[in-house]
């Protein structure tokens, strides 16, 4: 037995069971409404609603510049550990998230030993991820007990982690939608600045964990975010990663 695959199985041993009494629910509701609801009390500016400024990412241009997670043979071991604050259920719920990215890429969460870099979640003030991909030594990743723990945003905060951005501010977003500035809240125009992204020659995708609701930071009620092809569409729903989110990372880790 490999030891990629042991930890695999040995995180799997650590799920909690499916419907066991005390486990956070996976009901999910628009990705960046859970969000902006469990990051409404943290007073520093957040760069798009939940990454913390003075970061230059659909990738990030700096995984260009070596800031990915490196790869050992077929697979990218990505450490991590799991902060005391979470009980049982929360931690297995956090776990069995993780293993999402296991069934279709070559990422492989792995329990931290003595690994100099590694993601840590912790039940901090609200979803937020602390700096960009695989900045030297420990990257915190706040799920906030109380409003974090869905699979969506588990998976939303660690494709930051891994080099993705947001669709609305993917570079070649202008093709895809309109930014309505009209109804954006008084100084949350920053959430809406277009990256220099490397898009790996994927299309842009509504349907992407990684895309925010119409009514994103709106002041009015009225979109913020608009489909140029559909302007009815509603966006921002996906309870779990897209095709293309995993056809993404397999292409920037070369799976």
């Amino acid at each position: 037995m490999t030891p990629v695959i042991s930890v695999v199985l040995l995180l799997s041993l650590m799920v909690y069971p499916p419907g066991a009494t005390g486990a956070p629910t996976d009901k999910s509701m628009d990705v960046s409404e859970i969000i902006k609801k469990a990051n409404a009390g943290i007073k520093t500016p957040l760069i798009h609603g939940d990454i913390v400024p003075n970061l230059n990412r659909n990738a990030d241009p700096c995984v260009t510049k070596g800031c990915l997670w490196p790869k050992t043979g077929s697979y990218v071991n990505v450490p991590f550990i799991i902060g005391p604050q979470y009980s049982t259920a929360e931690r297995n719920f956090i776990t069995n998230s993780l293993l999402t990215f296991h069934k279709s890429t070559c990422i492989r969460f792995v329990p931290r030993t003595t690994q100099q870099d590694y993601l840590s979640f912790f039940s901090g003030n609200g979803c937020v991820r602390s700096h960009r991909p695989r900045q030297r030594g420990v990257q915190q990743v706040s799920l906030m007990k109380n409003g974090c723990l869905y699979t969506n945003i588990v998976q939303h905060e660690v494709l930051h982690a891994l080099g993705f951005h947001h669709e609305h501010a993917r570079s070649d977003r202008d093709s895809y939608v309109s930014i309505n500035t009209a109804n954006i809240q008084p100084g949350q125009q920053r959430n809406f600045v277009k990256v220099a992204t490397n898009n790996l020659g994927t299309p842009y995708d509504f349907n992407s964990v990684m895309q925010y609701g119409k009514n994103f930071f709106s002041k009015n009620g009225l979109p913020t975010i608009i489909a140029k092809a559909n302007p009815k569409l509603v966006f921002g729903t996906a309870v779990q990663m897209s095709a293309n989110d995993i056809a993404r990372i397999n292409k920037l880790y070369r799976c």
